[in-house]
């Protein structure tokens, strides 16, 4: 379905630059952004996947990945098609890699979306899969929604949504998992085909102040983002901008697409980059993608109580009583 952008700033000779995204592509008429989901017509630009779900399913919040933010609790994950980075190794390339011909999706309301998340006993609404920023309008109208009848809304993002994107829907985004995926440049041009990585990390800063509830996750993928280097800037940061509370997901590549050739993640590599992130001061670091490891458990970051047992997505066991621990009464950070 076709909807008016929100964002959109008209041009001489009928162009538009889009700001929706940190590429803010100026766009002729008649033409086509970079995602190939937002077009030029007639001097306006249109959102062309509005509504357009390519996959929906009801996952536990702990699949995002997010710990902190009601542990256990189901949401209704919604996908539609399209990207604006197209990494070379996505997982969900299939539909994030899209930019012409048909979407093979369906229509969903705003409203169905909502109906469907209370009909389910969900606790709300995740948008995922392909990046929820080049779906910002109908993400919007369903966060809306989704406020109004009691649900939470969560973004799984790549975090190149504009400033000003974020500030008009984050009175309505509670929760904002973001991927960062390295702390140079020349990462994020090689992985997301964008210049500068300071514009994502800007904007993961202005959830935080927004109040939302931002986890971080580094998909760490071997001879490309796995310095010490890289992951010591990264834990930096994260302490030193987000606080050292944030949980940060250090998560294990596998092979997809263009970078087949590569290896997984090794668990050895993995459990530094995590002595790294705790070394550096972050309370919780887990490892993801690592069914059945240590650490994708969670510890009381003051006296080391096992709080959370986790087998996959799945709680196996919840000790966190009232948001502390039940060992030294620490409250833990999060929402319990």
């Amino acid at each position: 379905m076709k909807s008016a952008a929100h964002l959109f700033q008209k041009l001489d000779d009928g162009a538009v630059c889009c700001g929706t995204c940190q590429r803010r592509c100026v766009i002729p008429q008649n033409r086509l952004g970079w995602c190939g989901t937002r077009g030029n017509e007639g001097g306006t630009l249109y959102s062309l996947i509005y509504g357009e779900v390519s996959s929906v399913s009801i996952n536990p919040i702990e699949k995002k990945p997010v710990f902190h933010f009601y542990p256990g609790s189901r949401w209704l994950s919604l996908g539609s098609v399209g990207c604006n980075f197209r990494c070379p190794g996505c997982q969900n390339w299939e539909l994030s890699h899209w930019t012409r011909g048909g979407m093979g999706t369906r229509y969903l309301s705003p409203e169905d979306s909502v109906a469907m998340a209370k009909a389910t006993g969900c606790t709300g609404l995740s948008w995922t899969f392909n990046e929820p920023t080049i779906w910002y309008e109908y993400t919007v109208d369903s966060a809306k929604a989704a406020k109004q009848e009691g649900l939470y809304t969560n973004y799984v993002t790549n975090g190149s949504i504009t400033q000003e994107a974020l500030a008009a829907i984050a009175p309505f985004l509670d929760v904002f998992r973001v991927d960062v995926k390295g702390f140079f440049d020349a990462t994020y041009k090689r992985i997301g085909h964008v210049e500068q990585a300071e514009q994502i990390l800007r904007v993961v800063h202005q959830a935080r102040t927004h109040g939302m509830h931002v986890e971080v996750v580094t998909n760490i993928i071997p001879g490309c983002n796995d310095s010490d280097v890289e992951l010591q800037s990264i834990a930096r940061w994260i302490r030193d901008t987000l606080g050292p509370q944030t949980p940060w997901h250090v998560t294990r590549f596998f092979p997809h697409l263009r970078l087949t050739h590569l290896q997984p993640t090794s668990i050895e590599r993995l459990e530094t980059a995590r002595t790294i992130g705790t070394e550096t001061g972050l309370w919780y670091v887990y490892l993801g993608n690592v069914p059945g490891h240590l650490w994708e458990n969670t510890y009381c970051h003051t006296c080391g109580e096992l709080l959370i047992q986790r087998d996959v997505f799945e709680i196996v066991r919840d000790r966190v009583k009232h948001g502390t621990c039940p060992a030294c009464g620490e409250r833990i950070p999060g929402t319990f």
